[in-house]
């Protein structure tokens, strides 16, 4: 295992393990910059970009993934129906340039990021990324005049762009040990959660989260798993039925590996579970424990891999599930609540 990931392991025990505690010095610092980043743009002291749009910020407060993606792509069906036309900007995680630029379907994986070439492809909606979040939006709102709401994938502590709604999301793992990075998961106190309009909880609520905003609206987002389709033929599908009983290999390079792994074993399958970190940059070697058996994989790890020569190898695509309510709390925030 990597320092990495030994370190995230701890993070989500719910207790401070000892050995941490030598980077106490590190997190208190880091938990001091954040806190006087955060001062200077609500004084004014940093310049804050305010757009002729509506934006709505999809972020967490956990590093690593934690469901964002499915979820703003939920919202952004839901918003669709309700009538708005959306567009979605993202960082761009580990994108070979810093952009801006827009994300294509047929777009490289390493120039523009996992995460966001699956936005492009499963939306159908403009989605632009660069690290300036800001300017991003503003490069999609000039070549797409039709768009009237932005919605931003992991942008909750991006500041320089203002925002009219924040949601913020959390996994089954929670806010882990409570602590700030690197002897925590925490990219912000639990404290910044007063100053969201809603939370959703992939998985099971994390009590310390609901009692640091016990007023704020929470919903519960599953993701329920559709049919696999063959990695290098897509109009190839199968069931989960049709792959019991074979030499599975379960590749998961996301936030939470182990619960892509729980989903497969829901679904009745047995196989080798192989976890990497997520947004992991895929080489076709490190597949190789595979050779001549059946490799399953995210959608996320999909994109990636699509180029590889792995034999039979099947994407698991997930749709999220949340309660209307959720698009009745962001739509009263923007429109305001409807008269009596």
């Amino acid at each position: 295992m990597s320092f990495g990931g030994w370190l995230q392991e701890r993070w989500y025990r719910r207790r401070l393990v000892p050995a941490l505690w030598l980077l106490a010095p590190l997190s208190l610092l880091f938990r001091l910059v954040s806190a006087l980043r955060r001062f200077a743009y609500r004084c004014g002291w940093l310049p804050v970009l305010r757009l002729p749009v509506p934006v709505v910020v999809v972020g967490n407060l956990t590093a690593g993934g934690a469901g964002k993606t499915p979820l703003v792509l939920w919202l952004a069906g839901a918003l669709q129906r309700a009538g708005w036309r959306p567009g979605i900007v993202s960082r761009g995680y580990g994108a070979a340039e810093p952009g801006p630029f827009a994300v294509t379907p047929d777009a490289a994986p390493a120039r523009v990021g996992d995460e966001p070439l699956l936005l492009a492809r499963r939306s159908g909606l403009p989605v632009w990324i660069g690290r300036d979040r800001g300017a991003a939006a503003q490069a999609l709102l000039a070549r797409h005049p039709e768009v009237n709401l932005l919605l931003c994938d992991d942008g909750l502590q991006h500041y320089r762009l203002a925002r009219d709604v924040e949601i913020a999301v959390f996994d089954g793992r929670g806010a882990g040990n409570g602590w700030p990075l690197p002897l925590g998961p925490l990219r912000e106190p639990l404290d910044r959660l007063r100053r969201v309009h809603a939370l959703v909880f992939n998985g099971a609520p994390d009590h310390r989260v609901l009692k640091a905003a016990p007023h704020l609206p929470d919903f519960a987002m599953s993701l329920e798993p559709g049919e696999f389709y063959r990695l290098d033929d897509p109009t190839q599908r199968c069931t989960a039925a049709q792959l019991a009983g074979r030499r599975l290999h379960a590749v998961a390079g996301i936030g939470d590996p182990a619960r892509f792994f729980r989903t497969l074993a829901q679904l009745g399958l047995e196989f080798t579970p192989h976890p990497f970190p997520d947004h992991y940059a895929y080489k076709a070697d490190d597949l190789r424990f595979a050779e001549g058996e059946v490799v399953l994989m995210t959608e996320k790890d999909g994109v990636k891999c699509a180029s590889f020569d792995l034999g039979e190898a099947w994407v698991l695509p997930v749709e999220a599930r949340l309660p209307p309510e959720l698009i009745h709390v962001l739509l009263e925030t923007l429109n305001g609540p409807k008269a009596p």
